[in-house]
C-alpha cells in the first residue's frame, strides 16, 4: 500500500471513531439544548390572609418587571426569549407555603421562584426549592435564611440584622445632627425568626453606640391587645422605641400609643414592614405621622429606570411602591442578568440549574435597571447567597407621605425628630 493511500485510510478510520464517539455520547456535546419558547418564573407570595398586603403588591412589582424586561427584548443571550410569570398563593403557614412551592414546580418548568416575603414561610420553601434545584430569589430578611446551607437561594437585599442596625444608626445620626441626647431605648418585636433577627441587629448596634436598653419584649405576631406592653414601655421611660412589627400589629401599636396618650419622643420601625408604607398610612391617617421604617428599596432614587417603575406602579395602585414591590422589581432584573450571563458562559445549556447558579455567583452588577432601583450601586453574591453590597434606607411619614430621610446624602427630606406630638 502506498504511503498516500495509507494516510487516507487512517484519516477515514479516525473520522469513523470521532463519529462513533459522538453517537455514544448522545451527540449532545457541542449542540445547544433546546430551550422553551418562554421562560417561566414562579411568583410565590401570600396573596390571601393577613400578609396579603405585602404579597399582592410584591406580585405587581414582579409583573411590571417582566413587562419591562420583555419590552426590552427578553433574555437576549438566549435568543431573546421572553419571561412569563406564574403566580401561586403561599398562604400563611409553612405547610401551605411548601405545598404551593411543590405545586408550582410540578406544574411548570421553572427557571426560578421569586418572593415569599415572610421569613418563617421562606425557610421551609427553600428546602423544597433546593431539593428540586430551583433558584429561589427571596425577598425575606431573616439572617438565618442564608446560614442553613441552601445552594440555590439568593437574597439581593440587606438582611434583617442590617435593617435593625440601620434603624439605630439613623436615630443616632439624626439625634447628633440636631444636638439632642439619646441614651435610653426600648426594643420590641414580633416573635418570628424575622423579628428576632431584626431586634438582634438593633441590639448590637445599640451596644456599639453605647445606648442603654431599658426595655425589651418579644410578643406573638398575632397579638390582639398591646395595652400592657405600651404601659410597660411608658414606665421604662425610653427616649426612643424601636419596633419590628408586620402590618396588623404595627396598626395596633400605633393606635395604642396614641389612644393611651403615651407617645415617646420617637418611634422607629425597623424591618421592611408596617408604619411607613402606603397601606399603613391609609389605615392610620394622621396617627401614622412621624413614624419611620427601614426598607430595602428607595422609591426616590433618581434614575430613569426607577422613575419608570414608580410611575407604572402608581398607575396600577394609586400610590408609590414600598419594600415588597420594589424588592421584587429589582429581583426580577437580577434574575434577568443571571440568565443573560448564563447564556454567555454556558451557551449549550444556559438553563441547567448548576450553570444558572454559577452565573448568580459570578454576577457583579453595577449598571442597568437592577442597580438603578437598588439602594446602593452594586449587586453581587457571596457563597451563602447574600449581597455584601446591600444597604437599607429609612423612610418617614410626613404629612401623610413617605419620604426618604436617611442616609442623609440620598435623602429628599429632613427627618422630623423628635416627634412634635410626644407626650412621654
Amino acid at each position: 500500500m502506498s504511503r498516500s493511500r495509507l494516510v487516507l485510510v487512517l484519516m477515514l478510520m479516525l473520522g469513523i471513531c470521532i463519529v462513533a464517539s459522538s453517537a455514544f455520547a448522545g451527540g449532545q456535546s457541542d449542540k445547544p439544548k433546546a430551550v422553551p419558547k418562554e421562560l417561566v418564573v414562579g411568583c410565590l407570595e401570600p396573596l390571601t390572609g393577613s400578609y396579603a398586603v405585602f404579597g399582592t403588591e410584591a406580585k405587581i412589582g414582579m409583573e411590571i418587571a417582566v413587562q419591562h424586561i420583555n419590552e426590552a427584548g427578553g433574555i437576549k443571550a438566549i435568543g431573546g426569549i421572553p419571561l412569563k410569570l406564574v403566580a401561586e398563593d403561599c398562604g400563611e403557614s409553612p405547610e401551605s407555603a411548601k405545598l404551593s412551592a411543590e405545586s408550582l414546580i410540578s406544574k411548570n418548568r421553572l427557571v426560578a421562584i421569586l418572593g415569599l416575603y415572610i421569613s418563617r414561610l421562606t425557610i421551609p420553601v427553600s428546602e423544597v426549592t433546593d431539593r428540586n434545584k430551583v433558584i429561589l430569589v427571596a425577598d425575606a430578611l431573616a439572617d438565618n435564611l442564608t446560614q442553613i446551607g441552601r445552594r440555590y437561594l439568593f437574597r439581593p437585599s440587606a438582611n434583617a440584622g442590617q435593617y435593625g442596625a440601620s434603624a439605630v444608626e439613623f436615630v443616632v445620626d439624626v439625634a447628633k445632627k440636631k444636638g439632642l441626647p439619646v441614651n435610653r431605648i426600648a426594643l420590641i418585636n414580633e416573635d418570628s425568626a424575622f423579628g428576632h433577627s431584626v431586634a438582634m441587629g438593633a441590639a448590637n448596634a445599640a451596644l456599639k453606640n453605647k445606648l442603654t436598653i431599658v426595655y425589651q419584649k418579644e410578643y406573638p405576631y398575632d397579638l390582639s391587645d398591646a395595652t400592657a406592653i405600651v404601659s410597660d414601655i411608658a414606665g421604662a421611660k425610653p427616649d426612643v422605641v424601636f419596633h419590628c412589627p408586620y402590618f396588623m400589629d404595627a396598626i395596633l401599636y400605633a393606635k395604642t400609643f396614641r389612644e393611651g396618650g403615651r407617645l415617646p419622643k420617637f418611634i422607629a420601625g425597623m424591618g421592611a414592614c408596617g408604619y411607613a408604607d402606603a397601606n399603613s398610612i391609609e389605615s392610620l391617617g394622621v396617627t401614622g405621622n412621624y413614624y419611620t421604617n427601614t426598607y430595602g428599596y428607595n422609591p426616590e432614587k433618581d434614575t430613569a429606570a426607577n422613575k419608570r417603575f414608580v410611575a407604572d406602579f402608581k398607575a396600577k395602585t394609586g400610590h408609590i411602591p414600598s419594600d415588597a414591590p420594589g424588592m421584587n422589581y429589582y429581583a426580577m432584573w437580577v434574575l434577568k442578568e443571571a440568565l443573560e450571563l448564563s447564556g454567555q458562559l454556558f451557551p449549550s445549556d444556559p438553563l441547567n440549574p448548576e450553570n444558572l447558579r454559577a452565573a448568580f455567583l459570578k454576577l457583579d452588577i453595577k449598571s442597568g435597571p437592577a442597580v438603578d432601583t437598588f439602594p446602593t450601586n452594586q449587586i453581587r453574591f457571596n457563597e451563602t447567597g447574600d449581597n455584601p453590597a446591600a444597604r437599607a434606607v429609612v423612610m418617614q411619614v410626613l404629612d401623610g407621605q413617605t419620604k426618604v430621610v436617611w442616609p442623609f446624602e440620598g435623602a429628599r427630606a429632613q427627618a422630623v425628630f423628635p416627634r412634635p406630638d410626644a407626650t412621654n
